[in-house]
């Protein structure tokens, strides 16, 4: 049965039906778009449109066909068009022919734009709750291993900081990604019910009680904008391939530091995977499986652009193809999540070798040239010379604060004994973690 069927002469081909059929994935919509109709059903009521009765049993319909669902009696599948028919057949094979009025004063442009609004707003709040427990997760990791480690700029040595510091980063990071988001949800927090196909309806309608009763802040401003857009669904991928790419950084450290030749943590047993044919192999298989699904975020993304940069308004089929790449990436993202924060709160911090790899690498260069400088010179000038102090230690196979006064001095005579406390690992942690806080 086709809900649209009354001005065809003929049959559409069998090919072409599955082409167009969308019910395989946007069956997940099933819950939005029971209680979407259930608003709108209300508001026929209250405008008259509908009788009480009418509204009554279609609602009581609606939640029966809920309750079949999630108890598996009725299953979404068979030849139907989409989500939106499968609901409206089986209501009228429910309640009977008053199932007919549910479409009134509705078109499935506005229907199909509600629910994926609701869809990717609730998923969106999902995405933040979990976020929120990762970051939770990230600060006792941080708190619980406040040791000094090497810091890197352009993979080599750089400062000395710590770990907390380091991991506190992907803190701060995911602390953004958090507040796009919410400012995301924020901006579409609008209901597109009663745009109907692009210009409104005849009948009476209450937008302000649908928008109430679905919990939006306010309906849409523009009918035609409210069926035809998609940029809350591109807002919220491009915040999802944000979160992809800072859970892809912090997956490069992970599997890194994992290596022997780094030997700064050891990922569980349970996040790891061995090798088929050498038995010593701990591969940090899902780091690297949040890394390569990053690519997979970043597509959806590129795919919906593409298939909404070139669309006329107002409603046009190729619309159809927004649901997948969202379904895919929020479900995509959701997991990673997840595996991350279990990984990291199964982490090995190796602490000793953390703080073993700073003794070598001149890491304490920069507090030495800032100490020449507090003495009076300019920073260039203390830059030459402690780069030349650096040639020399590569030479000696020492690091600047196992060389002597003396040798120093043959550099400067601005060197002193404080010249060690100064350029002391330690205190120059102490020193820079006053400043961040």
């Amino acid at each position: 049965m086709k809900l649209w069927g009354g001005r065809f002469l003929s049959k559409e081909s069998k090919l072409m039906e599955d082409f167009n059929s969308s019910l395989s994935f946007d069956k997940k919509l099933y819950y939005e778009d029971i209680i979407g109709s259930i608003a709108h059903v209300k508001m026929l009521a209250k405008c008259n449109i509908l009788t009480n009765e009418e509204s009554k049993t279609i609602v009581n319909g609606l939640n029966s066909i809920m309750s079949d669902i999630k108890e598996g009696k009725l299953k979404i599948e068979g030849d139907y068009e989409d989500i939106h028919s499968f609901m409206e057949i089986n209501l009228i094979k429910t309640v009977g022919e008053v199932g007919k009025k549910l479409h009134t004063a509705r078109s499935r442009n506005d229907q199909v734009a509600v629910d994926m609004r609701l869809y990717s707003k609730y998923k969106a709040l999902d995405v933040i709750d979990n976020l929120d427990i990762i970051l939770g997760t990230i600060k006792i990791l941080g708190n619980e291993n406040a040791v000094i480690m090497p810091g890197y700029t352009h993979m080599q040595r750089a400062q000395v900081v710590t770990f907390k510091q380091h991991i506190m980063a992907y803190y701060s990071m995911l602390s953004r990604d958090k507040k796009r988001l919410t400012s995301a949800i924020e901006i579409m927090d609008e209901n597109p019910l009663g745009c109907c196909a692009l210009a409104g309806t005849t009948y009476d309608t209450d937008r302000e009680f649908t928008t109430k009763e679905l919990e939006f802040k306010k309906p849409v401003d523009n009918f035609m904008d409210g069926v035809s857009d998609r940029d809350y669904l591109l807002e919220l991928l491009s915040a999802f391939s944000i979160i992809m790419m800072h859970f892809s950084r912090l997956s490069e450290e992970l599997i890194l530091w994992s290596t022997k030749e780094f030997n700064f943590i050891e990922i569980s047993d349970e996040f790891s995977t061995g090798s088929s044919i050498m038995p010593q192999k701990r591969n940090p298989d899902a780091a690297e499986l949040i890394r390569g699904k990053t690519g997979r975020v970043y597509g959806d993304l590129m795919s919906l652009l593409t298939t909404m940069k070139g669309i006329p308004l107002a409603y046009n089929k190729d619309m159809q193809e927004d649901k997948e790449p969202f379904f895919d990436a929020v479900d995509t993202v959701l997991k990673c999540i997840k595996i991350m924060n279990e990984m990291l709160g199964t982490l090995k911090i190796k602490k000793d070798n953390m703080h073993n790899a700073v003794k070598r690498g001149f890491l304490n260069a920069t507090e030495a040239a800032d100490y020449l400088v507090n003495k009076g010179m300019a920073f260039r000038d203390a830059h030459s010379v402690i780069g030349n102090i650096v040639i020399t230690c590569e030479k000696k196979n020492k690091a600047i604060e196992e060389l002597n006064l003396d040798e120093l001095k043959s550099f400067s005579d601005l060197f002193e004994e404080d010249v060690y406390e100064f350029i002391d690992y330690e205190n120059t942690i102490s020193r820079g973690i006053k400043k961040e806080m």
